[in-house]
């Protein structure tokens, strides 16, 4: 039986749907403030306050995020097996643990331990939240929309929570650092709350095995170059936060602060710019446009940046701002372009699962990322702003004919 035809999904303008996404969305928005101050404090806290080293610390987060690579497709294809909802709350629940038990680490072992524990879910939570969002809304394009609301709250948490975590850097206390840590794991205990409150799916008649699941998304050939090359135009995130900082430090006259100047712009853009740019998304072909523009910008920017070599004044300032522009725009596109395109190709009975191996494919170029800017950038310069333009390039242009085959290759029952 097809579970597509089993499940019980409603459009966005019916009020219990509405609800629970309202609910969904603060939920999330509260768990990313917890999440943006652990990701402030966790490396001083670990290396400062623990005592472990930071090569150790490195090592652990690289083996938590292997984990997290080979667990996500599996998750996501549990959530179609079972009720999105019940995994995502068991996931924010064994999150809230892993989080509580910072406070216990005291080596190598209890850290490792707690690290996988937490890290290792997060790719997997994602594509089982967007699993949830499937479930609750059945046209992609109001999909798509929803996705886009709930990274907006994102962001907004986030940001609130790096302040919060930069006044206990300020503060530089043991005690400071314990009520981050207890007062993020009560954010993703309210997630967990939240997240059972919102309507479960009910799938009438027999499921397939979670192990088939898996097979079909990772066997589908067609999606998984879809889904490589999108994941390309995610280095646009390491472009911020690695390129940039390195190269205004080490090859500009430009003072250094400009790079947080334009993070500000850039968050401020993706919380007015997200949900609008869904409607360059609507369909797979929208969304392939999208994307290749996105390809286009992200490679402009490059370019624009590698002009400034040696730049300093008015003139580089306002280059390294028109950079930025392009840089928020080619991010926006390709954000909602990857939703489209990742929820439009995939097999509606293996949604989880699809999900999972887009979430896999971001992570690993994440993973890659910092290292590709610091050899790249760090190490070439000019040359280097060149390379990440021509991947960027690369990505764009091999996507219409990789979504023209997928296309064609669809499954009957999506």
């Amino acid at each position: 039986m097809d579970v597509s035809a089993a499940v019980v999904g409603t459009g966005p303008a019916t009020g219990t749907t509405a609800g629970a996404l309202r609910r969904l969305l603060w939920g999330r928005g509260v768990s990313a403030l917890g999440d943006g101050m652990w990701f402030t404090i966790w490396a001083l806290y670990l290396t400062g306050i623990v005592g472990i080293s930071a090569g150790t610390v490195g090592i652990g987060m690289a083996v938590a995020a292997a984990f997290g690579l080979a667990a996500a497709v599996p998750l996501g294809a549990l959530a179609d097996r079972h009720d999105p909802r019940r995994v995502l709350v068991v996931i924010a629940v064994v999150r809230t643990a892993a989080m509580a038990g910072y406070l216990l680490v005291d080596g190598v072992w209890s850290f490792l331990v707690v690290t996988v524990a937490f890290v290792a879910l997060a790719n997997g939570g994602s594509a089982v939240r967007t699993a949830l969002v499937a479930a609750l809304v059945r046209d992609n394009r109001a999909r798509v929309r929803e996705l886009a609301r709930q990274r907006v709250a994102q962001h907004v948490g986030y940001a609130a929570g790096a302040g919060l975590g930069a006044a206990v850097l300020a503060v530089d206390r043991p005690v400071g650092y314990t009520v981050a840590i207890a007062a993020n794991a009560v954010t993703f205990a309210v997630f967990a709350v939240v997240t059972a409150t919102v309507p479960g799916r009910r799938v009438h008649g027999p499921t397939r095995p979670v192990r088939a699941n898996v097979r079909a998304a990772v066997g589908d050939l067609p999606y998984v170059g879809v889904t490589a090359a999108v994941a390309l135009l995610s280095l646009c995130w390491a472009m911020l936060s690695t390129g940039l900082p390195l190269w205004i430090s080490q090859s500009t006259r430009l003072p250094l602060v400009l790079s947080g100047i334009v993070v500000v712009i850039s968050s401020v853009g993706i919380a007015a710019g997200q949900v609008p740019a869904t409607r360059l998304a609507r369909t797979p072909a929208a969304a392939t446009r999208t994307a290749v523009c996105s390809g286009v910008a992200l490679a402009v920017s490059c370019l624009l940046l590698a002009s400034t070599s040696g730049g300093a004044g008015p003139v580089a300032v306002t280059v390294v701002v028109v950079a930025a522009l392009a840089h928020l725009a080619g991010e926006l596109g390709y954000v909602a372009s990857s939703w489209a395109l990742s929820l439009g190709l995939a097999r509606e009975q293996a949604l989880g699962a699809y999900q999972g191996l887009a979430e896999a494919a971001t992570a690993t170029v994440q993973i890659f990322g910092p290292a590709l800017f610091t050899l790249a950038v760090g190490g070439h310069g000019t040359v280097g702003w060149l390379v990440v333009a021509a991947i960027f390039l690369l990505a764009a242009s091999l996507l219409p004919t990789l979504v023209r085959r997928a296309l064609r290759n669809r499954p009957a029952d999506v």
